[in-house]
């Protein structure tokens, strides 16, 4: 799917399907057609396969060719199970637009367009608009920061308060899952982090080459503070998602040692009955107890009184 803007009065607009291509400022591939990704590269532009964009070698992800810089970043995205999902997105920049190129969903893209004029230095020019684009990014991954801080919370909330005889396993496999996907989610954070980080290096790297920057420089030093701020955040909520981890494993184990306990208990509790039940059927021509007219209730009473006296004594020693 291709998208395509163009400036009007510091805003974006989009172009309409008789606009030449050539008019836009800011063209979003969003895993684009065969023929929409040859429109693009007919304005001279390399558009980059996914799997060239998935390759891991930095000299791939970030590079200068014929006055136009490559910058290839992890971003998370979202899909329809709400599940963690991250993919790279490349930047073409040039002097006069800038062109992305995504294989997944990532909400930035689609609520940046109404917001340009409100993000960073605007888009009124390519660099411009490349630097907002990031702060935007920037803000969603901060938003994610705390929402998954705020679900932390909720899961320590869960493991950490008793609840009733027989959910309690349930609830902490429950808390488990969820604590695995905020690890996962988290991860992919600290992906995006990074390599932001990256891109903005090489962005100020190749800024004495680059005409129409004039006065980003402060923009490009905020979003590194903000990145590096973001990075330590990160590795808070990562410490918490360890404990919340290890917590809930430690919650799961006491839940089954104290079912196991249990078990072990009830069967001491029939162990002196079955011995004396034992006992008593064992087949020997001469057992004087047998002929008594009591017999039969006496041992009946002792298996009980044996029971009892076993239940009063782990009682006594708080074992149940």
């Amino acid at each position: 799917m291709l998208h395509a803007y163009r400036e009007s009065q510091g805003r974006l607009v989009a172009l309409s399907p008789d606009s030449a291509l050539a008019d836009a400022i800011w063209i979003d591939l969003h895993a684009p057609t065969p023929d929409e990704a040859a429109a693009t590269a007919a304005l001279g532009l390399h558009v980059p396969t996914l799997e060239d964009m998935e390759e891991i070698e930095i000299s791939n992800r970030l590079y200068r060719e014929g006055g136009t810089d490559y910058m290839t970043i992890q971003l998370t995205g979202h899909s329809d199970t709400n599940a963690p999902t991250a993919g790279p997105v490349t930047f073409i920049l040039t002097p006069g637009r800038l062109v992305t190129v995504r294989h997944h969903a990532s909400r930035p893209f689609e609520t940046y367009p109404t917001r340009a004029d409100k993000v960073g230095p605007g888009c009124t020019s390519a660099n411009a608009l490349f630097l907002s684009l990031l702060e935007e990014i920037v803000g969603r991954l901060a938003d994610l920061l705390e929402s998954s801080g705020r679900s932390l919370d909720h899961v320590s909330r869960s493991v950490y308060t008793p609840g009733k005889r027989g959910q309690n396993q349930k609830r902490l496999e429950v808390a488990l899952r969820h604590i695995g996907r905020e690890a996962e989610l988290l991860g992919n954070i600290r992906l995006a982090l990074l390599t932001l980080s990256r891109a903005l290096g090489f962005y100020g790297q190749t800024a004495r080459e680059r005409t129409g920057d004039e006065g980003l420089s402060g923009t490009v030093a905020n979003l590194t503070r903000d990145i590096d701020s973001l990075e330590v955040h990160t590795d808070f909520l990562s410490q918490r998602v360890g404990l919340a981890s290890d917590a809930t494993l430690g919650m799961i184990n006491l839940a089954q040692n104290s079912t196991v306990r249990i078990v072990s208990v009830v069967a001491v509790l029939f162990s002196p009955p079955t011995l004396i039940a034992s006992i008593y059927g064992m087949n020997f021509d001469i057992m004087p107890e047998l002929a008594q007219p009591l017999g039969y209730p006496s041992a009946l009473i002792a298996m009980l009184a044996s029971s009892a006296i076993a239940y009063l004594y782990f009682r006594w020693k708080n074992w149940l």
